[in-house]
C-alpha cells in the first residue's frame, strides 16, 4: 500500500472496494455485492465523521484491515499518509505510529505499510526511517534510526522515483523474520533550489536533492534487517556505487536468497546477482549489454518495477529483453544458465498481464498488424507454443486487461479514436462477457468521426512515420486551412495511438474542429513504439536532431501533399519533451513552423536529470557535443516567428532555470517572444486556483491571435 492494483479475494471470483464509505465484496460472476465492514467501524474514538479510505489491506486471514487514509503528495502521487488498523472481531481502530510525546510519529509521515507474509507484524518507512509493529502487543521496533532528507532507507530519492518508478523500497522475507530495504545515499547529491516567493512576506528556499546530467547518481546499496530490530548486513554487489544502479530487488520465494537488478551509469549493461543475506555474498548469474540502453521493468509493466515474476516456485522467472532486436519474453532458470525465448517473431510485446502456471499460459500484451493499437494474447510457459490472440476480431483500438489470480476473470478495457472509454468484466481464455447485458459491445456505440483519419508517410530521408489527422467541421477542400501540430518526440512517450482522444486538444477552449483547425500528430523515430528496439534507439546521442528531423520532414510532406493546408499558418505546440520539442521546430525549421507554444521544456539538456538524460544521451563528459547539439538553446538565434514559452517556477522536474536560460538566449539576439511564469506551480501547472482555466485561456488566446483559424 497505497497500491494500483485490484483488491480480489482469495480464490479470485470476486474483488473488494470502498463504495459510498462501506467496504463492499463484489461477485464477479453474479454482480451480487455482499458488505464487509460498514463505515461506521471506520470512526475514531471522538469523531462523528468515518475515514475517508483511500487504500485498504487484509491481513492473509482477513482478520485485521490496513487502512491508508489522509494522504499528501510526495513528487508525483500521494504516497505518505495515516495508516489504521482495524481489528474485525475487536471492532478496535488504532493509528499506527501514534503514541504520546516524542514517542508519536509525525501525522501523515508513513509510507508502504505492508503486512508480514505471516500478518504477525506491518512494516512501514517514516521520515526516512523503518519501522515495525508487532500486530498483537501493538509494540514498534525501529529497524534504522540514520534516516535524513538526504539518506533514505525503504524508499527513494527523486530520481530513482521519477525514472525508475521505484517508490516502495523494503521487502518481506517469506518468513516474516527479516526485511530487505533499499538506503539511498544523497548526501553528495547537490540541491536544486527552488524559491517559494508568494505564500509568505519574506520569500523562502525549497531544495530538492537532484543530480544533474553528468553528476555521479546517488550510491544505493541494499541491506538486511531482523524485524525484531539490530544491525543491518549489507549486501556485497560488486562495483562502484557512484557507476550504477540497484532498479530492482526480491526474495526468492521459498529461500532465504535475494535477486538484484544492477544497471552501469550508462544503463546500457544489466546485471542479475543472487545475494546470500547471512554472509552478504552477491553471485553474478546473468549480464547483458545493449549499444543504446536497456529499458527497465517500469517500462513494460505498468504497476512499476516492484515484484519478480518467479516460475516453479522460484526454480524460474520471467525476463523480458530486446537482445534480439524485438521486445520479447524469455523463461530463464534461477540460476541464469537457462534461457527458452516464449515469443519468437517480429514483433514486441508491450506489457505482460498474466502469468497462469495452472495451465501452463503467459498473457501479454501486443499488436504485430498496428502498432498503435493493443490487444491481448497468450503463449505457452514452456516456449513449445505460438502466440494466439485472445481478444477477438470486431473491435480495433486499444485494450488492456487485468486478471485475476485464478486466470479465469478479468476486467477489459476497450477504446478507440471513435470509441469512448468502456469497461467490462469478461472471462477467459474465452473472453466472453460475465453478463452480456454490460458487455462492451452490446452498450457501447462508435462516435462518428468522420473528420479523423490514421495515415503513415515516408519523408525524403526515407523515414516513415505515423500520424492522424483531424480535419475541420464543414472542411472544404478547395479551401486552406491552418495547420496545428501537437508533438511530444522523445522516448517517454508517443502521440499516435488509437484512442478516444485522438483529434481533440483538452488546451483549447471550444471545439478546434468547429473554429477551422486541421489538428495533426507525427510520431517520429525514437517514441516507444511497438516498432522494434532499432525504431526506439537510433534516438540514442540524437535527442534534439533525428527526432526533430523526422517531425520537420513529416509536416513538409505532409504540406506538399495537401493543397488545402495553409504554409503560412502552421503552429506547434507540446509539454515538456514535447515543449523542447516544439522550441527545436521553431528554432531549426522556421520557414516550416510560424507558431509555437512550448511549456515546461528543457531548454538546455545539461540541466536535467541525470537517470533520463544519460540513458537516451550517454554521459557528457564523453559527448558533451551531443547535449549542445541537442539542447534548443543553441539553437534560439534562429526564432523567426511567434512564440509562447510557458513554465512553473516551483518545476521540480524540468525546473525553472530552463526558462531563464532560454530567455537569455533570446534576449541576446533581440528575439521577441511572450513568457508566462507561472509562481509556485509544478511540471503539471495544475495547482491554485484558476491556474487550469487561465493556462487553457492564455493557450487558445494566443493561438487564435497568430494562427488565425477558418479557411481562406
Amino acid at each position: 500500500m497505497p497500491g494500483r492494483q485490484t483488491h480480489w479475494s482469495a480464490d479470485g471470483n470476486a474483488y473488494a472496494s470502498i463504495e459510498q464509505g462501506d467496504l463492499v465484496k463484489t461477485d464477479i460472476r453474479t454482480g451480487h455485492k455482499t458488505p464487509l465492514i460498514t463505515k461506521d467501524k471506520f470512526r475514531k474514538s471522538g469523531s462523528d465523521q468515518p475515514l475517508v479510505i483511500t487504500d485498504f489491506a487484509f491481513t492473509p486471514d482477513s482478520s485485521q484491515l490496513l487502512i491508508f487514509t489522509n494522504t499528501a503528495r510526495v513528487w508525483r502521487y500521494n504516497t505518505r499518509g495515516d495508516y489504521y488498523l482495524l481489528n474485525r472481531t475487536s471492532g478496535q481502530l488504532r493509528q499506527l505510529g501514534a503514541g504520546s510525546g516524542a514517542s508519536a510519529l509525525p501525522a501523515q509521515s508513513l509510507m508502504y505499510a505492508k503486512f508480514s507474509p505471516d500478518g504477525k507484524k506491518i512494516g512501514y518507512v517514516s521520515d526516512h526511517n523503518l519501522f515495525v509493529d508487532d500486530l498483537a502487543t501493538g509494540k514498534r521496533t525501529q529497524l534504522t534510526t540514520d534516516g535524513t532528507r538526504k539518506r533514505i532507507n525503504g524508499t527513494f530519492d527523486w530520481a530513482y522515483e521519477e525514472e525508475f518508478d521505484c517508490r516502495d523500497g523494503f521487502r518481506w522475507s517469506p518468513d516474516s523474520k527479516h526485511i530487505a530495504y533499499w538506503q539511498i545515499d544523497a548526501t553528495r547529491i547537490r540541491d536544486y533550489l527552488m524559491l517559494n516567493t508568494t505564500d509568505s512576506s519574506y520569500s523562502h528556499i525549497v531544495p530538492v536533492e537532484y543530480p544533474k546530467v553528468g553528476e555521479n547518481p546517488s550510491p544505493a546499496r541494499i541491506g538486511i534487517v531482523a524485524a525484531t530490530g539490530g544491525a543491518t548486513s549489507w549486501l556485497a554487489i560488486p562495483g562502484d556505487p557512484q557507476q550504477h544502479y540497484l532498479t530492482r530487488m526480491e526474495w526468492f520465494p521459498n529461500t532465504d536468497a535475494v535477486i538484484v537488478q544492477q544497471l552501469n551509469r550508462k544503463q546500457n549493461e544489466s546485471k542479475l546477482f543472487i545475494c546470500n543475506p547471512t554472509n552478504g555474498s552477491a553471485n553474478l548469474i546473468a549480464t547483458e549489454t545493449d549499444k543504446a540502453w536497456i529499458d527497465g521493468k517500469d517500462r513494460w509493466n505498468p504497476a512499476g518495477p516492484a515484484g519478480w515474476e518467479w516460475l516453479n516456485g522460484g526454480k524460474a522467472f520471467v525476463w523480458v529483453s530486446e537482445k534480439d532486436g524485438w521486445r520479447h519474453i524469455y523463461r530463464v532458470s534461477a540460476d541464469g544458465k537457462q534461457e527458452v525465448l516464449l515469443t519468437p517473431g517480429s514483433y514486441d510485446i508491450s506489457s505482460i498481464s498474466h502469468i497462469d502456471e495452472a495451465s501452463n499460459q503467459i498473457y501479454f500484451i501486443a499488436s504485430p498488424e498496428n502498432t498503435n493499437q493493443r490487444y491481448l494474447y497468450r503463449t505457452r510457459l514452456d516456449g513449445k507454443g505460438k502466440a494466439e490472440r485472445v481478444t477477438p476480431a470486431g473491435l480495433a483500438g486499444t485494450h488492456g486487461y487485468t486478471i485475476s489470480p485464478n486466470g479465469r476473470l478479468a476486467t477489459h478495457t476497450f477504446t478507440s479514436y471513435q470509441t469512448p472509454p468502456a469497461r467490462e468484466w469478461i472471462t477467459l481464455p474465452d473472453h466472453k462477457p460475465v453478463i452480456e447485458s454490460e458487455s462492451i459491445a452490446a452498450r457501447v456505440k462508435p462516435v462518428p468521426k468522420s473528420n479523423v483519419s490514421f495515415f503513415n508517410l515516408t519523408t525524403e530521408d526515407g523515414v516513415t512515420v505515423d500520424g492522424w489527422m483531424a480535419k475541420p467541421t464543414n472542411f472544404d477542400s478547395t479551401k486552406k486551412y491552418p495547420v496545428v501540430f501537437y508533438v511530444y518526440g522523445e522516448p517517454a512517450g508517443s502521440t499516435v495511438n488509437d484512442v478516444f482522444s485522438v483529434g481533440s486538444n483538452n488546451m483549447f477552449v471550444g471545439d478546434m474542429a468547429k473554429a477551422g483547425y486541421i489538428y495533426v500528430a507525427l510520431d517520429n523515430r525514437g517514441t516507444p513504439n511497438l516498432k522494434g528496439a532499432a525504431w526506439r534507439k537510433s534516438i540514442y546521442r540524437q535527442i534534439g536532431r533525428i527526432n526533430i528531423r523526422d517531425q520537420a520532414m513529416g509536416a513538409k510532406k505532409l504540406l506538399a501533399q495537401h493543397a488545402y493546408m495553409d504554409t503560412s499558418r502552421v503552429a506547434v505546440w507540446g509539454w515538456s519533451g514535447g515543449g523542447s520539442t516544439t522550441l527545436h521546430l521553431l528554432f531549426q525549421y522556421p520557414d516550416v513552423y510560424k507558431t509555437g507554444i512550448s511549456i515546461a521544456a528543457v531548454g538546455n539538456q545539461l540541466f536535467y536529470d541525470n537517470i533520463y538524460q544519460e540513458r537516451y544521451m550517454g554521459l557528457p563528459q564523453e559527448n558533451r557535443e551531443d547535449f549542445v547539439a541537442g539542447s534548443p538553446i543553441t539553437y534560439a538565434k534562429n526564432l523567426k516567428g511567434n512564440l509562447l514559452y510557458i513554465h512553473g517556477t516551483g518545476d521540480d522536474n524540468v525546473h525553472y532555470d530552463n526558462a531563464e536560460v532560454l530567455i537569455n538566449e533570446l534576449i541576446k539576439y533581440n528575439k521577441q517572444f511572450q513568457v508566462m511564469p507561472y509562481p509556485n506551480r509544478t511540471h503539471s501547472i495544475s495547482e491554485g486556483p484558476g491556474t487550469s482555466q487561465h493556462l487553457h485561456t492564455l493557450y487558445t488566446n494566443y493561438l487564435l491571435q497568430h494562427c488565425p483559424p477558418g479557411p481562406r
